[in-house]
């Protein structure tokens, strides 16, 4: 089983800067795909941005430019730097990973994934 746990949430003011992390621990100890999603009140949870296993990113396009997702292999913790941000950014935001050595994609697809963390609060006030 992977644990994933996620921080660094918080308020922010719009075109103001955050970074939230996820840390994975378990077994085994090697994510292979990596991404955030978020969920906003009355909306289905979406995809942000994801990372594979060479280390490729993606990115939906209302965050293109914006955002960066990272990731510390030493320390198997993803990141995702938000620069930029807007009210419509607020959501919570949610990590996801998949062990399976065969996962690759372009898309931020929540299918993807098996593993999910519960969740980081961004809220962006204007």
């Amino acid at each position: 089983q992977v644990q994933l746990v996620e921080s660094g949430g918080g308020s922010v003011q719009a075109g103001g800067p955050l970074r939230i992390s996820c840390a994975a621990s378990g077994s085994p100890d090697i994510t292979y795909c990596m991404g955030w999603f978020l969920h906003a009140p009355g909306k289905e949870r979406e995809g942000v941005a994801r990372i594979n296993r060479d280390s490729t990113t993606f990115y939906t396009d209302s965050v293109k430019g914006r955002f960066t997702i990272s990731k510390d292999y030493a320390k198997n913790t993803l990141y995702l730097q938000m620069n930029s941000l807007k009210p419509e950014d607020t959501a919570m935001y949610y990590c996801a990973a998949e062990i399976d050595r065969t996962c690759w994609g372009s898309r931020v697809s929540r299918s993807d994934f098996s593993y999910w963390g519960q969740g980081t609060q961004v809220t962006v006030s204007s």
